[in-house]
């Protein structure tokens, strides 16, 4: 491992940064100027945007024949999405949570999640697969779509006393888009080769380093995004970037990389039978936290970042095969997870026993 491709490694994703960030916008002013609604925005122009990361190092990483990066970077981002994502945002400030969001994009980000492992049964996400999952991405983005135009249509008297800020050049924006996509090829182009000569010079797989280091990398955008918007106090936003990028990142990343990949995207039998569903169980989490008063409290924040905590270290003792490894594992199966379970299992039930009681 040289100093270059260290140079080269952080550049990608300083690059993917930047390029993600212009591209998200111009995009959002381009959707904002065709009359799609701010959380309609958030949860596809934006979370695509910040997603778009992942689809160039993914698919770059599938043409080039490292197939375990490319779905690593995918399962590993969804993982650090919530858990990382969320318990941090959810640490600065308490998330809001959309009824749309619970009704709606939460369940479709959980089928999705369920649907990868099915189509990759046969230990590969063909082109067939990537076909079905694009399809997916295109019919999820058209719905949104259109049911913002009729909610916008609804309620053109509350829009019509409100200025939109002005959308800007269309050509500057589309400029703003075209750069931003140069950036994030080229970024891609870095950070894969970077990951590979660190997996080569460490002894540890690509899949490990699709997991943690690719997918961390490739979700900083998504880090600042939620971040800022929980700050400055859009914390809607927060919750549906993220929920967003997650379904776009299964559908159109996972999509894409099948049908561009030459024989598919090979899927390594350790992350079928553990990070998948790692992956899944943590869509799953969401649910009880999500339908607690709406709101992600900063306690549940921690609990997530926790979690992110545990599960690195245990792919990372995995990988260096640590004799401390089944002292963890017994520790989470038999006393950090079952914990967990009956405080969400206690907090659902007393804030739907709360909802229940009539106001006074």
């Amino acid at each position: 491992m040289t100093a270059l491709t260290i140079v080269l490694f952080l550049a990608g994703i300083g690059l993917l940064i930047a390029g993600a960030d212009i591209l998200v916008r111009g995009a959002s002013r381009l959707a904002l100027a065709a009359g799609i609604s701010p959380l309609v925005v958030g949860l596809t122009v934006v979370a695509f945007g910040t997603s778009a990361p992942e689809m160039a190092v993914s698919v770059k990483a599938a043409v080039s024949g490292q197939a375990d990066i490319a779905y690593g970077n995918v399962v590993g981002s969804n993982i650090f999405n919530v858990l990382f994502i969320l318990g941090l945002s959810a640490l600065v400030a308490p998330l809001l949570v959309e009824r749309q969001l619970m009704r709606r994009d939460v369940p479709i980000m959980i089928g999705t999640s369920l649907l990868l492992p099915l189509l990759a049964l046969d230990g590969r996400v063909g082109r067939l697969d990537g076909a079905i999952l694009f399809c997916g991405i295109v019919a999820y983005t058209a719905y949104s779509v259109l049911e913002s135009r009729r909610e916008a249509a609804g309620r053109r008297e509350e829009g019509a006393k409100e200025k939109p800020e002005p959308a800007g050049s269309t050509v500057i924006n589309v400029l703003l888009v075209a750069a931003g996509l140069a950036m994030l090829a080229l970024g891609a182009r870095w950070l894969v080769s970077g990951a590979v000569e660190f997996a080569r010079g460490m002894g540890v797989s690509e899949l490990v380093i699709g997991l943690t280091i690719v997918a961390a990398g490739t979700s900083l955008p998504e880090v600042a995004t939620s971040v800022i918007a929980a700050y400055r106090g859009q914390r809607e936003i927060a919750v549906g970037n993220v929920v967003g990028s997650n379904i776009f990142n299964i559908l159109a990343v996972l999509g894409m990389s099948g049908l561009v990949a030459p024989t598919g995207v090979p899927v390594a039998a350790q992350a079928l039978a553990f990070d998948t569903p790692v992956m899944i169980g943590v869509a799953f989490a969401c649910l009880p936290i999500f339908f607690t008063g709406r709101v992600i409290a900063r306690w549940e924040g921690g609990l997530f970042l926790f979690f992110y905590a545990v599960y690195t270290a245990f792919l990372v003792m995995q990988a260096t095969g640590s004799p401390t490894l089944p002292a963890l594992r017994t520790a989470m199966v038999w006393f950090v997870l079952p914990l967990t379970a009956v405080t969400l299992g206690v907090t659902v039930f007393l804030s739907s026993k709360k909802q229940r009681v009539p106001a006074a």
